[in-house]
């Protein structure tokens, strides 16, 4: 079985983020504004649009340091939402790509606890991509990274263990508190469904095993 539950590695978070931003702006600035209506299932009552600029202010808040009580809460984030609603599609685009820039090096210097912000905002990538129907959801060139920097916040988190045969890769992972009091829970299935799971998205129609743990004990956002 693999361990990738190393010391932190500060660039990873910026090496995601610059991942994404390569795939995902190109294919934005290809898309219909019509596109950017879409509701998500990922986000109940969010739009494509809304989506992307929640992620656009959450990294611009990283960038310029703006942390002030109740940052990230739903109210902040709709808030955040709101203050984009005269924007154009593109521009929200623009700042999104200035931040999926910008905000690497930032999370780099401090102590890692931004770090699950880039590992959100993969997250929030793969919602707009699934309602695009575009490849890659939740998985892609990213998605080394991603589950390096899932295994360390489960870890981080005291998470349920978890032991993940993926089909994607040759080796077993191990997820979650490294210290179990029992046996730890099994997914046998890809690493894209097991991202959704994490992060409390919809698996209708995936074809996955788990045993020992229920989905929703799973979701590190919820």
């Amino acid at each position: 079985m693999t361990d990738i539950l190393e010391a932190r590695d500060p660039e990873l978070p910026g090496r995601l983020l610059a991942m994404e931003r390569d795939a995902l702006v190109p294919l934005l600035r290809s898309r219909p504004d019509a596109d950017f209506a879409l509701p998500t299932a990922a986000c109940p009552g969010w739009t494509v649009r809304d989506v992307l600029a929640h992620c656009s202010a959450a990294l611009m808040r990283v960038v310029e340091s703006r942390f002030e009580k109740g940052v990230f809460s739903p109210e902040s984030n709709d808030r955040d939402i709101a203050e984009r609603a005269g924007w154009t599609n593109a521009r929200v685009v623009d700042e999104l790509e200035r931040g999926m820039t910008e905000a690497g090096p930032v999370i780099a210097r401090g102590d890692g606890r931004l770090d699950i912000l880039a590992l959100g905002e993969w997250v929030h990538a793969g919602d707009v991509r699934d309602v695009l129907g575009a490849p890659g959801a939740y998985a892609g060139a990213g998605l080394p990274d991603a589950l390096t920097l899932l295994a360390r916040v489960t870890r981080e988190k005291g998470h349920v263990p978890l032991h993940a045969d993926l089909d994607d890769l040759d080796e077993p992972l191990r997820f979650g508190a490294t210290v179990p009091s029992g046996p730890p829970a099994r997914y046998i299935g890809d690493a894209a469904t097991l991202v959704r799971l994490y992060a409390g998205r919809p698996v209708t129609g995936a074809a996955y095993e788990l045993a020992g743990a229920r989905e929703g004990e799973l979701n590190i956002f919820g």
